[in-house]
Order: C-alpha cells, then sequence, then structure tokens
C-alpha cells in the first residue's frame, strides 16, 4: 500500500496521483506539484488515503509544498497575463492570416511555458506565430491544437435540455460515444437531434448506456412472444425506462392492444432486436462523423 492525494489542474480535469510527501492534506486545499510541463499549482481533489501499488501504473511524483499566499498570488497574476497574452495572439493570428480559431491561453506556474489552445479545420503552419509571440514574452512558445469537444469544455454553455453542457457541469472524462446507443435507446437517428453543441453525439447518451443494458438485457424485444393474464401476444412496443409493454393480441377475429408492466409477463420466445434505421432524407456518413474521436489536452 502507497499513500497518494489526487490532485486537479483544471475545473473536472483528470485527476492525477501523486506521493503527499509527509503533507497532510484536505479536499480543496491548493498545492504545489511539478509534472512534465514545469512546477504547477493544482487543488486536491482527493485527500490522503492508501491505494493498492499495483493500481500505480508509474512512480508518483512528490508534492513539493502546500500553496502559499505568495503561490496562489503568482497564479492569479498569471491569469491576467495570459488573459493580455490571448487578445496579442488574436493581433498576430489576424496579421500572419491563419486560418484558425484560439480558444484559451494559459501560464504554467513558473512561467518556463506559455501555452496556446486552438482549434482548426485543417494543420496549420504556425512557424512564424510562433516565432513572433517568443520575441514578445520571451518564454517557451507552444500552440496546441485541441478538438471539438474540448473546444466546448473550455468555453462552457448550456444544451438543447436547457441545462448547463455536461462536460461543464460534472464531466471530468469525455469517452467516445457510438451510435449504437442512440440506437439502443430508441432516439431518433438524425444528427439535429442526437448532437450536443460541440457537433458529436451528446455525451448524456454515455452515462445513461448502462442503464439501458441491463434493462434491455431482461426486457423482450419488439415482435417477442409473450404471455399475459389476457393470453398470448405478439410485444407491439416497449417503454424501456417505465419497463411497460405492449402487446398486440388476435381475439375474436378482433386485433387488440393492451399495455402491461414487465413484471407482470412471461417471455415465451423473444427475437432478436431489430436494428433502428436513420431518417429518411438522413446521410449516414453524416451519422458516423460524430463518432470522430479527439484529443485530450489534459496530459502532464
Amino acid at each position: 500500500m502507497q499513500e497518494i492525494v489526487g490532485v486537479r489542474f483544471k475545473k473536472l480535469g483528470k485527476i492525477y496521483f501523486f506521493d503527499p510527501a509527509g503533507f497532510k492534506l484536505d479536499k480543496g486545499r491548493n498545492v504545489i506539484v511539478e509534472t512534465a510541463r514545469g512546477l504547477e499549482l493544482g487543488e486536491i481533489a482527493v485527500s490522503n488515503r492508501l491505494m493498492d501499488e499495483e493500481k500505480i501504473v508509474a512512480s508518483l511524483k512528490q508534492v513539493i509544498r502546500p500553496a502559499t499566499k505568495q503561490d496562489e498570488d503568482l497564479f492569479r497574476e498569471n491569469e491576467k497575463k495570459a488573459q493580455e497574452a490571448f487578445k496579442v495572439c488574436e493581433e498576430k493570428i489576424a496579421e500572419h492570416g491563419l486560418n484558425m480559431k484560439l480558444i484559451d491561453v494559459e501560464y504554467t506556474f513558473d512561467s518556463s511555458k506559455l501555452l496556446f489552445y486552438f482549434t482548426a479545420d485543417t494543420r496549420i503552419d504556425f512557424r512564424d506565430l510562433v516565432k513572433d509571440l517568443a520575441a514578445i514574452y520571451k518564454t517557451r512558445i507552444e500552440l496546441r491544437q485541441i478538438g471539438v469537444r474540448d473546444e466546448v469544455k473550455m468555453l462552457g454553455g448550456y444544451g438543447m435540455c436547457g441545462r448547463e453542457l455536461c462536460c461543464v457541469n460534472h464531466l471530468s472524462d469525455l469517452n467516445p460515444v457510438s451510435i449504437k446507443m442512440a440506437k439502443e435507446q430508441g432516439l431518433s437517428l438524425n444528427p439535429t437531434k442526437i448532437s450536443g453543441v460541440c457537433g458529436r453525439l451528446m455525451c448524456c447518451l454515455k452515462h445513461e448506456q448502462d442503464v439501458y443494458e441491463e434493462k434491455l438485457s431482461r426486457l423482450p424485444n419488439v415482435g417477442a412472444t409473450v404471455k399475459t393474464p389476457d393470453g398470448e401476444g405478439v410485444v407491439d412496443d416497449v417503454q424501456v425506462l417505465k419497463e411497460i409493454i405492449s402487446v398486440k393480441m388476435e381475439k375474436d377475429d378482433t386485433t387488440i392492444r393492451k399495455s402491461y408492466k414487465f413484471e407482470d409477463i412471461e417471455i415465451i420466445k423473444n427475437t432478436k432486436r431489430k436494428d433502428v434505421k436513420a431518417e429518411d432524407g438522413v446521410d449516414e456518413r453524416e451519422l458516423k462523423s460524430l463518432e470522430e474521436g479527439f484529443k485530450r489536452t489534459d496530459d502532464i
């Protein structure tokens, strides 16, 4: 067993483990640690605890010290300087006529590096831009191209549900989402209805998927033969979340439909779940493009 603390460098960013180096660190406390980018100020997201060494992938770096008031003042000063650098970089981008969109700028804690995050549809030759920025700020300059999901996570916003975006509000990891999830959840396969602000499949499809998979493993599929209190019939529709089964039955040469709770029926013969097709006029290639991957930006 090894004692660890978890440190987060951005709101809802990935949590990294460090050796507390004998410090007792409560959740929410700021600390100074060494990362691949140099010294950084981070916030304790997981207080001191023991962890099996088998679960620790690499040797842990130590916490250098709890952050002092001077450290926090320096951090805030770096944030102000980064805002000024944002304006300067936008002007330089316009001067060079580069087809790129600047998203965010940040200094490392020790000011040894200035990072610029941007999006672009194609590869950008920004060598001249880097030279100009290095001449102005006299420090190491790094331009990092990010994906649309990371862009929206940085900028924030609200979804079609009217609530703050999941990636901004509570999701620390942006997990891949597939068209299969939309199919199993019975959603309309129309890109305008299942894509989020970022233009990719909505993240909520992922964290609702486990519930759907568990229920679908028990519920009958459309077309299955079932036994109900009123006799045998064929499943006509399934309300997955409510576990309500609509059954079609033939009685006296008349077709009747009736809904039952799942617990009140018995599956006699199940069928293979039918694949949901895209709506008329919807390009299948456009649907697949919603599943495209993205580049993470929070590695240390």
